[in-house]
């Protein structure tokens, strides 16, 4: 596996949970009606990060194969920004009413959304049904994106990860462990390994997120897959008991050290790479770590010693285990105004091939359907493969509906409420207020 194209993926994953739904303004030059005036393009021109290496890597290999006649028609254009500049790039070219074909969608959905509003975004759901490839969409990925982008299909998954539990199968095996069904077993679990000298958990405090990860976790699992909505709505409080019990809870885990010492100083890396190492039974994450976990360079542990489980149900609650915290990275999507013939044919071509590309030559895992064999590099990519297959209906994290402050409140307070020195209720009247605030 590339490293680096893995490292890229990781970074884009934890910077769309950190900002996913900032408040973006508009330049007023985005409003109007929009989309302009019929426009046949002259190229497939293709928007991106500099970043994301994968997504340009995937669609060159396809317009010299699989897309061959596509590009010859319509020829593929790579242009890239850096992440931090592509809200601003893509106000700059809507208010010229130049958006390029297709185009890495901002880093917030309310971005989309509102070029959506103004006629700048393709219909892609109409889109799609009417090339005949909206069946070529995983419904647990098409499902993640209408979650974010108020109910609309408005970016396409080049990218998409569930979370679950990584879990060291030789460890669990050697102290007599089953994979926990709930929480408490969970807990059991993490006690039974604390008890012979193994850390349970690995988890970045630094970072902030792999630890509210928890905390929705345990809120979805106990008041249903519409726990955040909810608060986003205006409909409950963090403050309330049942929103503060998830806290405590996770609370818990740091009071009874089951994250180890200086969780609070533990980047992403040194937490991926305790797991690996071995020194950690358990690393709460996304999809894209199997990059990490398939490099035998870096996974000391070896990758067939290594399985995959849901965030545990809770006993009494609401939600179900199959129902996995998703994202779809930086999603994908394209201009009204140039969505031809010539486009569809791009998009359709795309649609039944991108997946299978991305799979093969990165080890990257996408929203589309795989439809040619590929060997996956080890059983828990293929366990992940199939989980997003067979999943239907899915839910965000913790921060997913959260505006920039109260995200950024949330994931630096992280580690202090594991730490001991702010308590639950702290935390989430912390996290509220800055929600208030937004």
């Amino acid at each position: 596996m590339n490293t680096d194209t893995s490292r890229a993926r990781r970074t884009r994953a934890a910077g769309l949970s950190a900002g996913a739904v900032a408040t973006v303004l508009l330049v007023s030059a985005c409003g109007g009606t929009g989309g302009g005036s019929g426009a046949t393009p002259e190229d497939f021109s293709y928007l991106s990060v500099t970043e994301n290496t994968t997504v340009k890597s995937a669609l060159t290999t396809l317009s010299e194969d699989a897309c061959k006649a596509a590009n010859d028609a319509l020829p593929l254009k790579v242009e890239t920004v850096p992440q931090a500049s592509l809200d601003q790039k893509l106000q700059l070219l809507a208010g010229q009413d130049a958006l390029p074909v297709q185009f890495a969608a901002g880093n917030a959905p309310a971005l989309t959304q509102q070029l959506a509003k103004s006629g700048k975004v393709a219909d892609l759901e109409a889109e799609l049904k009417e090339l005949g490839v909206l069946d070529q969409l995983e419904p647990a990925a098409v499902s993640t994106i209408k979650a974010l982008y108020g109910g609309k299909l408005e970016v396409l998954p080049y990218e998409y990860n569930i979370e679950g539990i990584f879990y060291n199968e030789k460890v669990f095996a050697e102290n007599g462990l089953k994979v926990p069904g709930t929480w408490d077993e969970l807990v059991a679990a993490a006690a039974k390994l604390e008890s012979e000298g193994v850390q349970p958990f690995s988890a970045s405090g630094q970072q902030g997120w792999p630890l509210t990860r928890l905390i929705s976790g345990y809120l979805y699992r106990s008041l249903g897959p519409d726990a955040l909505q909810k608060v986003a709505d205006g409909k409950a409080k963090l403050t309330d008991p049942e929103y503060v019990k998830a806290a405590e809870e996770v609370a818990a885990l740091g009071k009874k050290g089951y994250f180890g010492k200086g969780v609070g100083s533990i980047d992403y890396d040194t937490a991926m790479n305790e797991f690996l190492a071995g020194k950690a039974a358990m690393f709460y994450m996304g999809s894209w770590a199997l990059a990490n976990i398939s490099d035998a360079e870096q996974n000391k542990v070896g990758a067939e010693n290594i399985g995959f489980m849901p965030f545990p149900a809770v006993t009494g609650g609401k939600g179900s285990a199959d129902q996995y915290p998703s994202n779809v990275g930086l999603g994908i999507t394209l201009s009204a105004k140039s969505f031809d013939k010539k486009t569809g044919d791009w998009v359709s071509c795309i649609a039944k091939n991108y997946g299978s590309t991305a799979l093969k030559d990165h080890g990257s895992i996408s929203g589309f359907k795989v439809n040619t064999e590929v060997k996956d590099a080890n059983e828990v990519t293929t366990q992940v493969r199939d989980t997003i297959s067979s999943s239907k209906e899915n839910v965000l994290w913790f921060e997913a509906l959260f505006g920039t402050k109260a995200t950024t409140v949330s994931q630096t307070n992280a580690a202090s409420l594991v730490g001991g020195s702010m308590s639950p209720e702290q935390f989430m009247q912390t996290v509220q207020d800055a929600l208030a605030a937004q």
